[in-house]
C-alpha cells in the first residue's frame, strides 16, 4: 500500500512538473531560446536535490548546472562494448557487474564476424540510457536476442567527463548516456555504418531502452538513418520528454542505494538529462515532424511502474505516413510484472515483446511472470 501511495505521489508530482514545463516553453520560438535551457536545467537540478538523502557523514549532494558559454565546450565520444560479461536476470547484479567492468560487452554482442540469415537478415542494434551502459541495460535481453539467430551489437555511447558537460555522475565507472543527444546520434550513426558493412546487410533493427529510444529517433530523423533501419523497438523511451521529477528520480534511486553516482559535493547536471525535460529546445526541433518517419515499424513499450519515464504514456509515438506503430502497456493482460524503469530490460515479458517484434512466426506468443519492482529477477527472486 505505501509502495503504491509513493507511486501515486510521485505521479502526480510529475504531472504537475509537465504542466508546469510546458506552460514555461510557450510556442517553438520561446522554446529554442538559450535562456530556456538554463530555466530547465535550474529546475531539473531543484528536483534531484528535493530527495536526496545525507551520506553517512552527514553530507548530503546538492545538484548545480553549468551550462558554460556555448555548446562548442560540450563533448563525447562512443566506443565498442568489448569482452562479453555474464548472462544475468536481475537488474541490481548486472548493475554492480558494470562497476567494475563498465566496457564489457553484453553476452552474445559485437561478435563481428556474424553474419545474418535468411530468418534474420537485419542485425540488431542495442542502445542503453543516461547513466547506464551496454552491458549493465543488456545482459539479460542480448544473449536471449543471440540464441535466436540474431546478430547483435552494442556501442556505449555519450561518454563525457566532468570538463565536457557530461556531470559529475560521469565520473563514476560505466555511467555513460550523458553527452548531447545530437553528438550521441551521430557516433550511432557512424556505428551503424560498421555494422552494415561487417554484416553486408542493408537495414538493422534498433532495441533501446529509455535516451536509447529517443537517440535512435533522433538518429532516423537528422542523422541519415531514414531507410537503414527497419523496426525500432523502445522500453521507457522519452520520446516526449519526461518531467523533471522522472529525471531526477533516476539519480536519486541509484544515489541514495548508497552508490555515489551524484558525489558529494555540488554535481553538475549533464547534458542529455537537460535535454529530456519535458519542453526543452530539444524536443521542440526532435518532434516538429511528427514521431515518426517512413518506412520503419515501431513497437513501444512503457510501464505503469516506471517511475522515471513519468507519466508513462509520453513514452507513445502516434504514427505518420509510410510507418506503423504499436504501443504497449506492459501491464496489459500482465498485472504481476512489476517492472520499473529500470527493470523493464530484465522483465521476461519485454523480452517477448522484442523477439515476437522480431520474429513472430518463432515468438507467437508474450510471456507472462512476476518481475519484481527495482531487483528485476528475470521472472522471479
Amino acid at each position: 500500500m505505501f509502495a503504491m501511495k509513493h507511486r501515486a505521489r510521485s505521479a502526480a508530482f510529475g504531472t504537475a512538473l509537465v504542466a508546469a514545463m510546458v506552460m514555461t516553453a510557450g510556442t517553438g520560438t520561446a522554446a529554442a531560446d538559450p535562456a530556456s535551457t538554463d530555466v530547465t536545467g535550474q529546475a531539473l537540478a531543484a528536483a534531484i536535490n528535493s530527495g536526496l538523502r545525507p551520506a553517512a557523514d552527514g553530507r548530503t549532494p546538492q545538484a548545480i548546472v553549468d551550462s558554460g558559454s556555448g555548446s562548442d565546450w560540450r563533448k563525447s565520444t562512443a566506443s565498442d562494448a568489448v569482452g562479453e560479461g555474464p548472462e544475468v536476470s536481475a537488474y541490481l547484479a548486472a548493475f554492480a557487474y558494470g562497476l567494475t567492468h563498465p566496457d564489457a560487452a553484453p553476452p552474445g554482442s559485437n561478435r563481428w564476424d556474424c553474419k545474418p540469415s535468411a530468418e534474420h537478415p537485419r542485425p540488431v542494434v542495442l542502445l542503453h540510457g543516461s547513466w547506464l551502459n551496454a552491458y549493465d541495460t543488456f545482459a539479460f535481453l542480448s544473449p536471449q536476442l543471440a540464441r535466436a539467430g540474431m546478430c547483435v551489437f552494442a556501442l556505449n555511447f555519450g561518454r563525457s567527463g566532468l570538463l565536457e558537460g557530461g556531470g559529475v555522475g560521469a565520473i563514476m565507472p560505466g555511467r555513460y548516456g550523458v553527452g548531447r543527444i545530437e553528438d550521441s546520434s551521430g557516433q550511432l550513426a557512424a556505428f551503424v555504418d560498421r555494422v552494415r558493412a561487417a554484416t553486408g546487410a542493408e537495414q538493422v533493427d534498433i532495441i533501446g531502452h529509455s535516451q536509447g529510444g529517443t537517440l535512435a529517433n533522433h538518429y532516423l530523423k537528422f542523422e541519415g538513418g531514414q531507410g537503414k533501419v527497419r523496426e525500432l523497438i523502445t522500453y521507457g523511451a522519452t520520446h516526449h520528454g519526461t518531467s523533471l521529477m522522472g529525471i531526477a528520480t533516476l539519480g536519486r534511486m541509484i544515489n541514495n542505494l548508497g552508490i555515489d553516482i551524484l558525489g558529494f559535493y555540488d554535481p553538475i547536471v549533464g547534458a542529455a538529462n537537460i535535454e529530456q525535460a519535458v519542453g526543452s529546445p530539444f524536443y521542440t526541433t526532435l518532434n516538429a515532424g511528427g514521431d515518426t518517419v517512413p518506412g520503419v515499424d515501431y513497437t513501444v513499450v512503457g510501464s505503469r511502474h516506471d517511475e522515471v519515464m513519468n507519466p508513462y504514456e509520453m513514452t507513445f509515438l502516434h504514427a505518420g505516413p509510410g510507418a506503423t506503430v504499436e504501443n504497449i502497456t506492459l501491464q496489459d493482460g500482465c498485472d504481476q510484472d512489476l517492472s520499473d524503469h529500470l527493470t523493464l530490460m530484465y522483465s521476461p515479458r519485454a523480452a517477448s515483446i522484442a523477439l515476437h517484434a522480431l520474429d513472430p512466426a518463432a515468438h507467437p506468443n508474450l510471456t507472462c511472470t512476476f518481475n519484481p519492482w527495482m531487483i528485476g529477477g528475470g521472472g522471479g527472486l
